[in-house]
């Protein structure tokens, strides 16, 4: 078995927890640290409540794809400028490996990202349409129960503390939703806001799935 760290174009795409099942396929992606921020989070809520559509924001710690000082970018101009130094909007992967993983959600989705000046830690900012009327209340102890189940227990957490990026350093959780920051707006537009250690969440999910190529067959 091959296993990709990373989104592809041509090869099946999975994220632990969510389509975690690769079948007989014998190569494939696990997507990006925030394509399995995110995805779990769409997919619960998908199922409980319902998505009419929904958009990404990312505010995603720099990465080696850009530059430390200011200097001349093929991939995309912004990337080109120092990385410690700036806020960077940028495109995002996640954008349609989401859609690769949920595929219901094709047409749905988009997504961007916002690079700052961090080394790591990140957090993803899910907004959505929900099918029916909803509250905070609600959506937060959908997001408990599910963090709860087998399915889920080490993918997803939840917290009402007030954390900052630092503080997510080191989890190993592929999302910790920060629940005081969940928001509604006449009762159907939904704000989700999901914190992931860009690295190491993303690395801890990589193991879980390579696990469960062996435990679950």
């Amino acid at each position: 078995t091959v296993v990709i760290s990373g989104p592809t174009k041509d090869t099946p795409t999975v994220v632990h927890g969510v389509n975690t099942d690769t079948g007989n396929v014998s190569i494939f992606s696990c997507a990006s640290c925030t394509t399995n921020s995110i995805s779990p989070i769409i997919e619960i809520l998908g199922r409980r409540l319902g998505i009419k559509k929904a958009i990404l924001n990312t505010i995603h710690g720099y990465t080696a794809s850009q530059a430390l000082v200011d200097a001349p970018s093929k991939r995309e101009p912004r990337m080109g400028r120092a990385a410690a130094f700036n806020m960077a909007p940028a495109a995002t992967g996640a954008a349609i490996a989401t859609t690769k993983v949920l595929p219901e959600y094709v047409g749905k989705f988009d997504g961007i990202a916002v690079r700052v000046p961090v080394p790591v830690g990140s957090i993803s900012d899910i907004t959505f349409v929900a099918e029916r009327p909803t509250t905070i209340e609600e959506i937060n102890q959908i997001l408990t129960e599910e963090c709860a189940t087998d399915r889920y227990q080490k993918v997803v957490a939840v917290t009402s503390d007030p954390i900052v990026s630092t503080d997510i350093i080191g989890s190993t959780f592929a999302a910790t939703v920060d629940l005081e920051m969940t928001r509604v707006v006449d009762g159907d537009l939904v704000k989700i806001m999901a914190w992931y250690d860009n690295e190491w969440g993303f690395t801890n999910q990589m193991i879980r799935q390579v696990q469960s190529l062996y435990t679950d067959h």
